[in-house]
């Protein structure tokens, strides 16, 4: 079994919620895509090819500044419930875990963790550079992670072309290699009917939303993910600019719905809050999608102070905790054991029982 005590705040110090707007936007991830000059792209790698690449990344991370002493882990070595385990904690993508099909990972990949940032290596590129925030901090976590790139810079060779710049094994992230996202609640427009027009306008400016856990997956609980689109053409700058003014338009939309919630419908509001606080806190049997969307209600009425006593950290935590893989590993079951909907409810009302005020 993975000790993820060896990470630092276990890898999920953006639970915290001591970030801005913390009640809303829950986390702010930068991605960087980089791959070495002189290897095989991953997508035609064979099985030394990585392994090699690993070793060469590796030995740069000794030798960095900024990644010297970081928690290397090999998922190639790991059993599956250690991957997802990772996954769910935003760590590794469902494609570096090898969660999509019923084999292990490739050969070298692995991911290396130091302080508040992450690199992947051997996914869809040779490296993925990536850090997390609490709250919206576009500008704070790409610092971090600019530093981290240059620092890499000066010990491995990456693959830059003049005209287009960071090579990438997607032509879609080819340029600056930066994809910015900000995972963000919005029940608000939800329960408003106005979020797919604010999605859509989305589209035609440029960036693009997916579910709680990036590309390929669902949206649960009102929870988005926006992100930008394209990584040619803009520098890093322009492109993090271009994605914080249109957060804060959505936030400030988000914010207004929820006035026009308590303004033409307070008392079904509150209804729908407290049902949802009442199910997470007396259920037996809880779903991980039903569990997600009453966290929903919940957090809705703690960001309009209609649930005192309740932090927003409690409903991070149980965010992250209440998955499958989180649950399993907790009372060491498999993640298809048909018990594990009353093992999240006994789970859930503890947590609430002893940190609700």
């Amino acid at each position: 079994m993975i000790d993820l005590s060896l990470l630092p705040d276990g890898g999920i110090g953006w639970l915290d919620a001591s970030g801005p707007r913390g009640s809303i936007v829950l986390s702010t991830r930068i991605r960087l895509a980089r791959n070495l000059e002189g290897y095989v792209f991953s997508q035609r790698a064979k099985d030394a090819d990585r392994t090699a690449v690993l070793t060469r990344v590796e030995e740069a991370g000794a030798a960095s500044e900024l990644l010297r002493g970081a928690v290397t882990i090999r998922l190639d070595q790991l059993e599956r419930l250690d991957r997802q385990l990772l996954h769910e904690r935003h760590l590794v993508s469902k494609e570096l875990a090898g969660l999509d099909r019923e084999v292990r990972p490739r050969p070298g990949a692995a991911l290396m963790v130091q302080g508040g940032v992450g690199v992947m290596v051997n996914e869809e590129d040779h490296l993925r550079l990536h850090g997390m925030r609490s709250g919206f901090a576009l500008e704070d976590a790409y610092a971090q992670l600019e530093a981290l790139d240059a620092d890499l810079g000066r010990l491995l060779p990456f693959a830059f072309h003049p005209e287009f710049g960071y090579l990438t094994s997607c032509p879609t992230n080819a340029g600056t290699g930066l994809r910015a996202s900000v995972l963000i609640h919005l029940p608000g427009l939800v329960l408003t009917k106005e979020v797919g027009k604010v999605l859509q306008g989305l589209a035609q400016v440029g960036l693009t939303f997916r579910g709680l856990y990036g590309e390929g997956s669902e949206v649960v609980g009102n929870f988005f993910q926006l992100s930008n689109q394209t990584t040619l053409g803009k520098s890093e700058d322009e492109l993090l600019d271009h994605l914080g003014k249109i957060v804060r338009q959505v936030i400030e939309y988000e914010e207004q719905a929820r006035d026009v919630l308590l303004r033409t419908a307070p008392d079904e509001v509150a209804d729908k809050t407290w049902r949802a606080y009442g199910l997470l806190k007396y259920a037996r049997k809880l779903t991980f999608e039903e569990t997600m969307n009453l966290l929903s209600g919940v957090r809705l009425g703690v960001g309009l102070n209609l649930i005192p006593g309740l932090s927003v950290y409690t409903l991070n935590k149980l965010l992250i905790f209440t998955q499958p893989a989180h649950l399993a590993a907790l009372e060491g079951r498999q993640t298809g054991d048909p018990e594990l909907p009353t093992v999240r409810a006994t789970y859930v009302r503890r947590v609430l029982e002893t940190e609700a005020v």
